[in-house]
C-alpha cells in the first residue's frame, strides 16, 4: 500500500472515530439534560422563593400575595419572601420577573394593571401573548371592585356620580393604583359608558390611593374589595356599587353599578401567580397544583371570604388564555380613549 493510501485510511479512521465520540457525547448530554428536569422538579423547592409584588404594601395584590405565601410556606416548609417592587403601574416589578432566572425561585403576583404595563412595554404591534414573557401559573382570585367614596361626597349611587359629573365636568376626582391598572380602567369604562368626565389621580398602588381617599384628598375610587372592606365596615368610606354583573355574596347589600345607575356596566379585576418564561413545565405544574390545593382548603376559602374575595383556580394554559383575552379587551378601551400607558412604545 502506498504512503498516500495509508494516509487516506488513517485520516478516514480518525474522522469516523471523532464522529462516533461526538455522537455519543451529544447523546449522553441530551440524556442527562432531559433527566435533570424531573430531578429538579422532584427536589423543588429546596431553598427560599422570592415572590415579587409590583405594587406597594397594602393593596389587593399585596394582601393576597401574603396569604398565599404563608400557606405555601406551611405546605413546603420553605420561606416565601414577599418583596414589593412598585412603580410604572406594576411595570417595574413585572419586568424584574420577566428578566429573572427561569427556575421557579422568582415568582410574580400580578394583576390586570401589571400585565397591561407589560403588554404596553414589551408587546409588539400584534396581539399580546403573555407566554412570550411570563409563564402563567394560576389565578388566585378575581374579586369585583367596589366603587367607594369619601364620607364628604354627596353621592349614594352610581346615578348620583353621573348626575354630579354632568352638572360639573371634572369636578369629581378619582384615584387609582396607576395608569392602566384595573382601578383606572374600571373608571375609564364608567366614564365612557356614562358619557361623563372626571379627574384621574394615579398612585403607585392601591394603598396610597385609599389613604388619600380617607383623608379627603380625592373623592372616589374603584378599589379591590379586600382593601377597602374594613373602612366600609367602620363607616369611614361609603360603598355605592360593585363592578360585577351580579351582587357579591360577600356584600349582598351593595348594589351593582349596573342596577344603581349605569345599566350593563361590568368590570372585574384579577390577581394571579406567574413565573419567568421558559420556567420548566414540571415546576410550573408543581406550583400550580400546590396553590390549587391550598385554594381548595376550607381554611383558605374562609380567609379569602373575610377579605371579600373568592378563589378562581385555573390550569396554566387556562390562565394564559384568560390573560390574553383580558389584555385584548382593555387594550381596545385604552386605544379608544387615547390613554398613554407607562413604558408604551
Amino acid at each position: 500500500m502506498s504512503f498516500r493510501a495509508m494516509l487516506f485510511h488513517a485520516m478516514s479512521f480518525r474522522a469516523m472515530l471523532f464522529r462516533t465520540i461526538s455522537f455519543r457525547a451529544i447523546l449522553l448530554a441530551f440524556t442527562f439534560g432531559c433527566a435533570a428536569l424531573p430531578v429538579q422538579a422532584a427536589n423543588f423547592p429546596d431553598r427560599p422563593i422570592k415572590l415579587i409584588v409590583p405594587f406597594p404594601p397594602g393593596g389587593g395584590t399585596d394582601v393576597l400575595a401574603r396569604v398565599i405565601a404563608q400557606k405555601l410556606n406551611e405546605k413546603w416548609g420553605q420561606a416565601i419572601v414577599v418583596e414589593n417592587q412598585p412603580g410604572a403601574s406594576g411595570g417595574i416589578g413585572t419586568r424584574a420577573v420577566v428578566n429573572a432566572t427561569a427556575d421557579g425561585y422568582t415568582l410574580l403576583m400580578a394583576s390586570t394593571g401589571a400585565l397591561m404595563a407589560a403588554a404596553s412595554a414589551l408587546g409588539g404591534d400584534g396581539p399580546f401573548d403573555v407566554n412570550k414573557y411570563l409563564a402563567p401559573i394560576t389565578v388566585a382570585a378575581a374579586p369585583p371592585y367596589l366603587l367607594v367614596v369619601g364620607p364628604g361626597v354627596p353621592a349614594r349611587s352610581a346615578a348620583d356620580i353621573i348626575r354630579i359629573s354632568k352638572e360639573k365636568p371634572d369636578s369629581l376626582t378619582y384615584g387609582s393604583s396607576g395608569v392602566g391598572a384595573a382601578s383606572h380602567l374600571s373608571a375609564v369604562l364608567f366614564e365612557s359608558e356614562a358619557g361623563i368626565k372626571m379627574l384621574h389621580v394615579p398612585y403607585k398602588g392601591t394603598g396610597p390611593g385609599v389613604t388619600d381617599l380617607l383623608g379627603g384628598r380625592i373623592d372616589m375610587m374603584f378599589a379591590p374589595a379586600p382593601v377597602v372592606q374594613p373602612f366600609i365596615a367602620s363607616g369611614k368610606l361609603k360603598a355605592i356599587g360593585s363592578t360585577d354583573s351580579r351582587r357579591s355574596q360577600f356584600y349582598p347589600n351593595i348594589p351593582t353599578i349596573s342596577e344603581s345607575g349605569l345599566p350593563g356596566y361590568q368590570s372585574v379585576g384579577w390577581f394571579g401567580l406567574l413565573a419567568p418564561a421558559k420556567t420548566p413545565p414540571e415546576i410550573v405544574k408543581q406550583i400550580n397544583e400546590a396553590v390549587v390545593s391550598i385554594m381548595d382548603a376550607k381554611e383558605f376559602r374562609d380567609q379569602l371570604a373575610i377579605l371579600g374575595a373568592e378563589p378562581m383556580p385555573q390550569t396554566p394554559d387556562e390562565f394564559g388564555r384568560y390573560i390574553n383575552m383580558d389584555v385584548a379587551k382593555w387594550t381596545k378601551l385604552v386605544k379608544d380613549n387615547n390613554i398613554q400607558l407607562p413604558g408604551a412604545k
